[in-house]
This record gives C-alpha cells, structure tokens and sequence, in this order.
C-alpha cells in the first residue's frame, strides 16, 4: 500500500506529464529535497519512473493513444482555456492536469501554443495554492457532485440559504455555468429535490459539504439545465398557521417548498428529536404535502390543525376500509 506523500507524487507526477524537477516537487509536497529520493524508489514499486534531464517523469504505457490536434484546433484549445480560466471565481486543479497532458501531444506540432497551455496551467496551480482553503473546499464539493452525477446517486447537501445552512437530499441532473443578471456565471448545479418534483438549482460555492447516498435516481429527457423557478408575484392575503412538527427526516422538508412560508426554525427538544416551527400557508396543500412526508414528520401544533388532520386521515381510512 502507498503511503500518503507516496500517492500525493503519484497524483502529481501524472498531473504533470512534462515532468518535474526534483526541488519542485519537494516544494510542492511541502517537504525536504533530501526525502524525494526515497518517495521515487518507493513510487517505482508501482510504477514505471524515469529521469530524464534532470526531470521526473511517468514511462508512459505501450498503447496509449494521443490526441491529434491540428494547429487551429489547438489555438481554439488554447483560447478557450484562457476563458474558462480567467472567468471562473475558483480555479480547478484537474483543469491545470488536463491542459498539461494536452499540451504534452502538442509539443512536436505546435510547440509555442504547447508553452502557452502550459504557463497557463501554472497559473492555474498557483492560484489554487494561493486559495486553497477557500478552493479546496468548492473543488471537493465538485468532485462530489461529478461522481454522485456520474454514477446516478443521490447526494446529502448542506448549502446556504439566505445566510442559514440547509440541508437536503439532492439528485444533480446538470453541473455546467449559469447566467446571471449581474454577469456573474456561477458553476452551479441543477437537480430534483428529494420528495418533490421541483427542479432547483444551486450555486455550488454556496454547498459547504456533500455525501453521496447509497441510493440511485435517474435523469429525466429533455430536461432544460439551469432553470430558473418562477418568482411568486405574492398574495394580497393568506391565511397563515405557526406550525410546529417533529421531523424524522430532515429532507422531507423540501416537500413544503413550493408552499407559501415562512423561515424555518430549529431546535431540539429535551429527548434530542429535531423540532421545526415556521408559519405557513393553511390550505388543502399544505394537507397534501405532509401526507406526502409519511411517518417523515409529526404535525405537533397547533392543536386545532393537528384534529383536523387526524380526522380527515380518518375518513380516507375509513374509505378504505
């Protein structure tokens, strides 16, 4: 098994298929030149490293195929990696790996874009250490999103809402850039929340930790990413109740979404279960939503709305019965 500093000069030896020289890497993993040495031998365990003017580098393997630009694809290449790059809020290490591994194929046919690609590659790994508390929390929390998108799972979100943390249960059907009326152009993105069918989307700087669920989900056809959910034009008057539930599944609360509400509030109570109280909309579907929510969550007050309920739970029953 790799040691730790082991796997980090794996990761980035193969980020950097130009090679590296020795100190770099030495700076770059955060230790003494004197200990590389002893991190490459471990390393040639696993796999093939070669040395070559004064460069480390990975052997690459019989087989391995190159891209075959030509050199106007390669300046388009290189032009919109300049945009990607200066126009992001947070920069992307995988970005910097591919645009080196590109450039490495460029080199015999379009050596002065190679070095471009390459420089910018660099710049792109300096801003990232540069920010990397701020940054390495977005590109972990992207990393997430990619493999939950990926492998079709649903994924346990806490994101910011209006300056408080909410959690939910998220399925990603999109991760791209969004518009907006500022110029602003967030990667964010854009999925179902669990137990509704309200597509949302979330700009995932705003996302401070994800959880890939071992639950699976599919991605419905032609579904437009990045939708905008309509602004309520708001209500001259509605009538509103202060209720109270124990909630069992904190994610069933997204079923009340697209109801008219209040902030939610939470506490604990003395047996430690989660307490939520909001002033929301008293109408049939408010009725319907908490019956959507199952054993999830406890209507707990007011009193009044929790009878109503239970006796017009009572008469489905007895419908069935």
């Amino acid at each position: 098994m790799k040691g730790e500093r082991v796997a980090q000069l794996d990761l980035l030896l193969h980020s950097h298929p130009e090679g590296l020289r020795r100190s770099e890497i030495a700076r770059r993993l955060g230790v003494h030149r004197s200990t590389i040495s002893r991190y490459i031998d471990e390393l040639k365990q696993y796999i093939d490293i070669y040395e070559d003017n004064n460069l480390i580098k990975i052997q690459p393997k019989e087989g391995d195929e190159n891209i075959a630009l030509s050199v106007y694809e390669s300046l388009a290449f290189n032009l919109s990696a300049e945009i990607l790059a200066t126009n992001t809020e947070f920069q992307n290490p995988h970005l910097a790996s591919g645009l080196r591994k590109i450039a490495m194929n460029m080199r015999t046919y379009a050596p002065k874009i190679s070095d471009n690609i390459i420089s910018l590659a660099e710049s792109i790994d300096r801003e990232v250490h540069k920010k990397k508390e701020r940054t390495g929390q977005f590109n972990t929390v992207l990393e997430v999103l990619i493999d939950s998108w990926v492998s079709g799972k649903i994924v346990r979100i806490q994101h910011l809402v209006d300056g408080e943390v909410v959690e939910t249960e998220f399925a990603p059907y999109f991760i791209g850039f969004r518009e907006e009326e500022s110029g602003r152009n967030p990667i964010s993105v854009t999925g179902r929340l669990r137990h509704t069918s309200a597509i949302t989307t979330i700009d995932i700087s705003s996302i401070t930790s994800a959880v890939i669920l071992d639950e699976t989900y599919t991605i419905p056809d032609n579904l437009k990413p990045f939708h905008k959910p309509e602004v309520s034009t708001g209500y001259e008057s509605i009538d509103m109740i202060p209720l109270v539930m124990k909630v069992r599944e904190r994610s069933a609360l997204n079923s009340f979404r697209q109801l008219y509400h209040g902030s939610p509030r939470f506490e604990n109570n003395e047996q430690g279960e989660l307490i939520c109280r909001m002033d929301v909309e008293n109408s049939i579907e408010l009725i319907l939503r908490i019956i959507q929510c199952g054993d999830s969550v406890e209507v707990l007050a007011p009193v009044s709305f929790r009878r109503k309920f239970c006796s017009l739970l009572k008469k489905i029953l007895e419908i069935y019965a």
